[in-house]
């Protein structure tokens, strides 16, 4: 499987962020994206997603069933959890294994894996932040999706969530997968680019 972009440009209103990018990611690799606020970090992974459209340009998954419209090859983790304060955290991780479709681990393995293990009948509401971001990540591993979309998915995790994390990534990425993965912070997926959209600002980033 492959990630292919060729000529993305995004536009936030009036403003360029950037534009004529061009990705090729292989199997086996990850992408991290870095650069200052509102360079379009996040909004580059929305793209990607398939939940926003570039004002120019074509993204395409190489290998999937449906190349232009695979959603259902993507796991997409943006700011925001996604879980719902009332429900506890088995139950909410049991719904995403349900609906995402294509099951990997139980609720339970993958409850244990983040360090979540004995807690899956406590509400999501009284969990911390970093246990709602464990949470986040074990989505990641209830479904098996090649391409993995991640905007600052250490948010919250302290020392030894990151280093759980870089583990569930590279694990990943030596099994085949994709990561693409924005982020201010270093983070250590295997074998990976950068890419500094930082450096990539339009000479003239507002429309005239």
């Amino acid at each position: 499987m492959r990630l292919v972009a060729e000529g993305l440009s995004c536009r936030r209103g009036a403003r360029l962020l950037f534009e004529g990018l061009d990705l090729d990611l292989p199997a086996g690799r990850a992408l991290v994206v870095t650069g200052p606020n509102g360079t379009g970090k996040s909004s580059l992974l929305r793209l990607l997603a398939g939940l926003a459209s570039p004002a120019a340009g074509t993204v395409r998954l190489e290998g999937a069933a449906e190349p232009d419209d695979f959603g259902t090859e993507v796991h997409y983790l943006g700011h925001l959890d996604a879980q719902k304060a009332s429900l506890t955290a088995r139950e909410s991780l049991g719904f995403w294994r349900a609906m995402l479709g294509r099951p990997a681990l139980t609720v339970e393995d993958a409850l244990e894996t983040v360090g979540l293990g004995g807690l899956g009948g406590l509400p999501v509401a009284v969990l911390s932040a970093g246990q709602k971001r464990r949470l986040a990540l074990a989505r990641l591993l209830v479904a098996e999706r090649p391409l993995w979309l991640l905007d600052e998915p250490t948010t919250a995790l302290d020392a030894s969530a990151q280093l759980l994390f870089a583990g569930l990534a590279r694990a990943h990425v030596n099994r085949g997968g994709l990561i693409v993965a924005a982020t201010h912070a270093p983070l250590d997926l295997g074998p990976s680019d950068t890419l500094d959209l930082g450096a990539r600002r339009p000479l003239n980033p507002v429309a005239a």
